[in-house]
């Protein structure tokens, strides 16, 4: 699946919660798909948990 086609199902879920749910629902669906993106790239190995922790430099002090 091409990352156009994810992106116009994602825009499509965002759409409808915002119609059906009002604006609390959009922010809970776009939470929770931010959510399933960094437990993704977790999965893939494309990210470790670490990287959020870490400092930008790995300098000692």
């Amino acid at each position: 699946m091409s990352l156009a086609v994810i992106g116009m199902i994602a825009g499509m879920a965002l759409g409808f919660a915002g119609y059906f749910g009002g604006f609390g629902a959009f922010l809970l669906v776009a939470a929770l798909g931010v959510v399933g993106l960094v437990v993704g790239r977790v999965i893939e190995g494309d990210l470790e948990f670490g990287d959020f922790f870490r400092p930008r430099d790995d300098r000692r002090r």
